[in-house]
């Protein structure tokens, strides 16, 4: 609060004066530092001021000794890394400019350390940033603390630059390496705080781990905004392990709590995980933090009991586009086509969700027809490849192709908008709309790719009492009236699986003040003329106002609001990250 007869902190010292910015006094609270002069409307350094009345070092006149008006955080923040601050730091410590020994004997000789309350500490010699960086990989990886000696020599051999003529013989001990762990932890956790601190709202983000089949753990990722510049951080903040499957809210809240997040602070939630394995968390956070909404667009997140034949369809595409999709074959570009539009990197640690990437799945039934006697020319030095020759051969493998030909372009065009880097979030909600409503007619009449695929093989081969039939001059097995009866059990359980995922990542209140928040936030949905302003987003007001009723003054809101869609107005066209 400014002091009673004050007024608020002056311009900001931008050269464009442009806009105006002001003094926040929580600033003080993060920067111990930090003084103002509400007379002169201008920002100080204790630490420098004290400093250069000591006259201990040189150039000791900066921005913050004379003063500045430049009313923004990214500038403390510059200014607490500086040469200058530092070394003001040191000679009101006594200490040359620096230097330092380390807490409790040294455990790291060389490296200046200052008190916990200054916040931060930059390291300038070059070697010593090759050690620390690789004591905290280390830390990192789960790599043995005798094997930093090691580690440092391969980098030497490979002519790293910052170790080439150096010796660390102190550095390699293993009590200091974990001294120097420990204390990297420690600044790391503290700036942490402090960034969850300084956002005015915090959002949590839960993603299932496997390191082993019988090993479910889940990874806690906190979300954040900075107050300064509107940008967004992620923070990890620990992993619990699934008991019987499932988290409890308490644990997640404990975990929150260790980095100084309240629970009223918590605004928006998001897992990887199903409803049926999320269980009660999102029921009993609701509970504690009144402003939580839900939304789960995280990749993975799935109908924990899809149909049998999903994990065996995914199964065979695993096996062909290891086969034949690698960067060393050239025997079908289509594949290796499609994995380099997909963005697949079949090395890595995830198995990739073949069923959902359209992509793919266009290029196997662009290729099928090509494919299957290639795999079976190629039977005899690989069994793999017959096998697969056989799979790709089975009707319910061709028909289950185009139902998903049919199923995935509508959850595609809702992938793209979330792939943006500013996301049209107003489309959100008729995307997600429009999606289920495809599915559900798919549900009842079928789509239109596997009805031309089953009406072709009809009238190419009426007799299903075979078994074979031809489609695009291949060969299909295992085609039946009692097969194309198990096809359409295996179209409704599919389409119900999705349409069930969508309904749970993206719940419908969620979306509603999704869709509100877009009528207000967004300027790209004014209207063109300002007359209509009136009656606009209106409805959507409400909506927030009643979801997130303890964090706003309703009478204030409603009557302010008139003139915030004028300046908004006014401001032209902009996105939502430009307006804020």
């Amino acid at each position: 609060m400014v002091p009673p007869g004050k007024k608020p902190a002056g311009e900001a010292s931008n050269s464009n004066k442009k806009c105006k910015r002001y003094f926040n006094e929580h600033w003080k609270e993060e920067f111990t530092w930090l003084d103002f002069d509400y007379e002169r409307k201008l920002m100080f350094c204790l630490e420098c001021r004290q400093a250069l009345v000591r006259n201990k070092h040189g150039k000791a006149e900066n921005a913050f000794t004379v003063g500045t008006d430049n009313f923004q955080r990214h500038a403390l923040l510059r200014h607490v890394t500086s040469g200058a601050h530092r070394q003001a730091l040191a000679v009101n410590q006594g200490q040359p400019p620096f230097e330092g020994q380390a807490e409790g004997g040294g455990a790291c000789p060389g490296l200046a350390t200052t008190p916990a309350s200054r916040g931060v500490k930059v390291e300038v010699d070059p070697a010593k940033v090759a050690v620390l960086t690789t004591v905290y990989c280390m830390a990192k990886e789960d790599v043995p603390d005798d094997r930093c000696s090691a580690l440092l020599e391969l980098q030497r051999f490979n002519l790293c630059q910052a170790l080439l003529g150096t010796e660390h013989g102190d550095y390699y001990s293993p009590r200091r390496v974990r001294d120097m762990q420990v204390a990297i932890a420690s600044v790391l956790h503290t700036e942490a705080c402090q960034r969850l601190k300084a956002s005015p709202y915090v959002g949590l983000v839960l993603d299932e781990t496997r390191d082993w089949p019988e090993s479910h753990s889940l990874a806690l990722f906190a979300t954040s905004v900075s107050p300064c510049d509107g940008q967004p951080a992620t923070t990890f903040l620990g992993s619990v392990e699934l008991q019987e499957g499932e988290a409890t809210a308490g644990q997640l809240l404990d975990i929150l709590q260790a980095f100084g997040v309240s629970a009223p602070k918590l605004a928006w939630l998001s897992s990887s995980l199903p409803n049926e394995r999320l269980g009660s968390v999102g029921p009993q956070l609701r509970a504690t933090c009144p402003l939580l909404a839900e939304l789960h667009c995280l990749p993975g997140r799935t109908d924990p009991e899809p149909p049998a034949y999903l994990g065996q369809y995914e199964s065979i595409l695993d096996a062909l586009f290891r086969l034949h999709g690698g960067p060393s074959s050239h025997l079908v570009p289509e594949l290796r086509a499609a994995l380099d539009l997909a963005a697949i990197d079949l090395a890595g640690p995830r198995p990739v969700p073949w069923a959902s990437l359209l992509p793919v799945v266009e290029a196997v039934a662009e290729a099928w027809p090509g494919l299957v006697p290639t795999l079976e020319a190629a039977a005899l030095a690989s069994p793999v490849a017959g096998s697969l020759a056989l799979a790709l051969r089975q009707f319910t493998f061709v028909a289950f192709t185009h139902l998903l030909l049919d199923a995935l372009p509508s959850v595609q065009k809702l992938s793209l908008v979330l792939q943006a880097e500013e996301p049209d979030m107003a489309l959100l909600q008729p995307l997600v709309m429009a999606a289920v409503s495809s599915l559900q007619a798919q549900r009842g009449s079928g789509g239109a790719r596997l009805q031309g695929f089953l009406q072709e093989l009809a009238s190419t081969d009426p007799d299903t009492s075979s078994g074979r039939c031809t489609y695009r001059g291949v060969e299909l097995l295992g085609y039946s009236e009692a097969a194309v009866r198990g096809l359409e059990w295996l179209r409704g359980s599919f389409l119900d699986s999705m349409r069930k995922g969508l309904q749970d990542s993206y719940p419908g209140p969620s979306l509603d003040a999704v869709a509100a928040f877009a009528a207000i936030f967004d300027p790209r949905r004014y209207p063109q003329a300002p007359e209509e302003l009136g009656a606009h987003g209106e409805g959507a007001l409400r909506v927030l106002l009643r979801g997130f009723a303890p964090a706003v003054v309703r009478q204030r809101a409603l009557g302010d609001f008139a003139l915030f869609k004028r300046v908004v107005f006014n401001l032209g066209r902009l996105g939502p990250r430009a307006l804020c």
